[in-house]
């Protein structure tokens, strides 16, 4: 694991490893940070919120959790002279351990970087889960949408962290479980969570 600063973008949905987020970035908090990334390479902070709105609001501070996921750049397109169209990419999850307010509204923070998931075979009562995703994905490119789904080849459809991240990205789930599922080290308890909410 490795400590770092790194600004941060909060978001109701939140992100895991190698899903696809696509954003609308029109704040000047945000511009600013997109086109740094951007130029220099960096990678931003996504982390679900607590409270609060995804747009700035006068007089009100976003209160964040303590998990989230670090994102990469892969596709930029300016839609008019303030407005951007990002497409990132998640890296690794990580713990917040610090975080503050800067210019612009902007957050930054000090987190520690977990390590990728090891390869976790899923076990006979969690494969309804992946066939599940699996008939997604097929459904998508019967359908020509494979390009709108929040993740790419290859389908890693026999790893429990790679399907309980997916369905982390998918399911209109709470910001807190989100932030609950990015804590978990142990790819099959992430996925045995992800099972407890299509059972409910």
């Amino acid at each position: 694991m490795t400590t770092e600063e790194v600004p941060l973008f909060p978001l109701s949905q939140g992100l895991f490893p190698e899903g696809f987020l696509s954003l609308m970035v029109f704040e000047v908090r945000y511009l600013h940070l997109m086109k740094r990334c951007q130029h220099e390479g960096l990678e931003f902070g996504v982390v679900p919120l607590a409270a609060g709105s995804e747009v700035q609001k006068a007089g009100e501070i976003e209160q964040l959790h303590g998990w989230g996921c670090m994102a990469r750049i892969v596709q930029v397109e300016s839609l008019q002279p303030a407005v951007l169209a990002v497409k990132c990419i998640g890296t690794q999850r990580f713990r917040l351990d610090e975080h503050a307010r800067g210019a612009f509204g902007l957050w930054h923070g000090q987190i520690t970087v977990q390590a990728h998931d090891l390869d976790c075979p899923i076990q006979e009562d969690l494969q309804p889960l992946a066939n599940r995703l699996g008939e997604l994905i097929a459904t998508a490119q019967q359908q020509g949408i494979e390009d709108r789904l929040p993740m790419a080849p290859p389908y890693r459809l026999d790893d429990c962290g790679w399907v309980a991240n997916r369905w982390g990205d998918i399911l209109p789930i709470p910001s807190d479980e989100k932030a609950t599922l990015l804590s978990e080290s142990d790819c099959e308890a992430r996925l045995r969570r992800i099972q407890k909410w299509f059972e409910e």
